[in-house]
């Protein structure tokens, strides 16, 4: 950017939003779909695509959830590979859960998933009759035995894929492929051979036999590492997506469907409470409120959930949740005002940057080139307050560098919470410059001209953002982050006078 004057190219903005801006409690209600769980008057029935290695425990899930809810749910179970195959195809239904998320990262490069809602781990192994009657403790131990081996098929099947993947590298999968009496076509089919008989020995996930009590799991070294993660993921053409997330939302939830799954063996994922239409908190600065809020109402109509934000100045946002208000997030204006929080907000992620300018009346009559010529005398300058947000903070960090706090500060008449209030104070013509975030300079070019601040690197605010330790919904408010780093996101963002910080997730 030149030393000259910036333009920006968007209309004023009007007095009242910007008072609206500073209150910022956002409280509209839900959204139309989130109380019927679709976007029309009727529940939808959702149709899932499922692994067979989860039926037993999805069939007790869409039990509960269908007498809770009175939604209906479809499912059609089967090989991971081939049901990925399908949607491929038939580009119809409304999530996708394989039986390893591989399938899901697969499918999310196809165009095929969106949201993806982590569920729970399985091991593989091998599986004998009860007991263990060969006194098997290896792989190894079945195929020196010429025992009846099967497995599920490698091309079709996550169990058989991941035991392949994993002998490949150690060099011993031939070997297996050869011993191997039988290719099933899913893990379950390979459970019932053992328990008719009709062999000794087969390799399955430890969660499958959890309906299968005449049978036992047995832990091998050779497969110790090979673990499948399970996420369920919303298809990219669904027609409700709001309907597909709140089955989703139920499946994944810590106190619904992670419940069945821990009763059934499975290694359960954090997951978030449940609600009906979950409420998620969010206090973000004002300064990124335009880079944001569109972005949170297209969030809120395709998850069918609400999310109340609250906008104000960091200091003020700081100080209100070391009053004991606890967000589910925070979207902060800069770092130093997410560390005085860590104990509430441990990991916290550079997002994007924002400098400050000098904003002057269009044609800059008083001839300002530097932070230095605000101190020339009968100058009327506005700055953020220092303990109420980032922008005040890194102001007074940046007149202090450069040595000229006082002479500046001996012309401010107006100290604000938000850069906005001092946009509006320059368009009614109460000031002569002010110090503000290039973003809230971004929307008053026809009348006022920025100019960059040079050669102080502290003029520069990181923003980061950090979901709460303590949220009940830690899950969703990832989604959303993700929503907020997708490449749409990142355009407004850009538009907005910020640069984006976060690498490529």
């Amino acid at each position: 950017m030149a030393k000259s004057s910036v333009a920006f190219l968007v209309s004023v903005v009007a007095v009242v939003a910007l008072i609206w801006a500073v209150s910022g409690v956002d409280n509209r209600p839900a959204p139309a779909d989130a109380t019927s769980g679709s976007e029309g008057d009727e529940r939808p029935e959702v149709t899932l695509y499922c692994a067979a290695s989860n039926r037993a425990v999805m069939e007790e899930v869409r039990t509960a959830y269908e007498e809770e809810t009175g939604r209906r749910v479809t499912i059609q179970y089967g090989p991971s590979q081939t049901l990925l195959s399908q949607l491929e195809i038939a580009k119809t239904g409304d999530l996708y859960l394989p039986a390893d998320d591989s399938f899901l990262k697969t499918a999310a490069k196809k165009g095929i998933v969106n949201e993806m809602l982590p569920l729970a781990r399985m091991q593989v192994g091998l599986v004998v009759p009860k007991g263990n009657p060969q006194k098997i403790a290896s792989l190894q131990d079945a195929i020196d035995q010429k025992l009846r081996i099967v497995q599920a098929n490698p091309d079709a099947a996550a169990v058989a894929k991941l035991t392949r993947q994993f002998l490949k590298q150690a060099g011993t999968w031939k070997q297996l492929d050869e011993a191997t009496t039988a290719y099933r076509t899913t893990v379950t089919d390979v459970a019932n051979d053992l328990l008719v008989g009709a062999a000794d020995v087969g390799i399955v996930y430890d969660a499958v036999l959890h309906t299968y009590p005449k049978l036992e799991f047995v832990n091998v070294p050779e497969l110790a590492d090979a673990a499948s993660e399970i996420a369920v993921g919303v298809l990219d053409f669904s027609s409700q997506p709001a309907a597909a997330l709140h089955f989703g939302r139920y499946v994944t939830a810590t106190d619904r469907g992670l419940k069945n799954y821990a009763a059934h063996g499975f290694q359960t994922s954090a997951g978030d409470a449940w609600a009906e239409v979950p409420e998620l908190s969010v206090y973000a600065g004002s300064m990124l409120r335009p880079a944001i809020e569109d972005t949170i109402v297209e969030f809120e109509k395709r998850e069918g959930v609400r999310v109340s934000r609250v906008y104000n100045g960091c200091g003020i946002l700081v100080s209100q949740m070391q009053a004991g208000q606890h967000p589910d997030a925070y979207f902060a204006c800069d770092k130093e005002f997410m560390n005085q929080v860590t104990d509430l907000f441990p990991e916290p992620v550079d997002v994007s940057q924002n400098e400050l300018v000098i904003l002057v009346q269009k044609g800059n009559p008083h001839g300002i080139v530097s932070l230095r010529d605000l101190g020339k005398d009968n100058l009327r300058v506005g700055i953020g307050h220092e303990k109420q947000c980032a922008m005040g903070w890194i102001t007074q960090n940046t007149l202090k560098e450069g040595g000229i706090q006082t002479e500046v500060m001996a012309n401010v008449t107006v100290q604000t919470p938000t850069g906005d209030m001092l946009v509006n104070q320059m368009l009614t013509g109460s000031l002569d410059a002010a110090v503000v975030y290039l973003s809230n300079a971004a929307g008053a070019g026809e009348k006022l001209d920025a100019l960059q601040i040079q050669g102080i690197e502290c003029s520069t605010a990181t923003q980061p953002w950090a979901v709460a330790e303590q949220s009940k919904y830690p899950q969703l408010a990832s989604r959303l982050f993700a929503t907020i780093c997708s490449d749409e996101s990142q355009e407004i963002f850009a538009a907005e006078g910020f640069r984006w910080q976060l690498p490529e997730r």
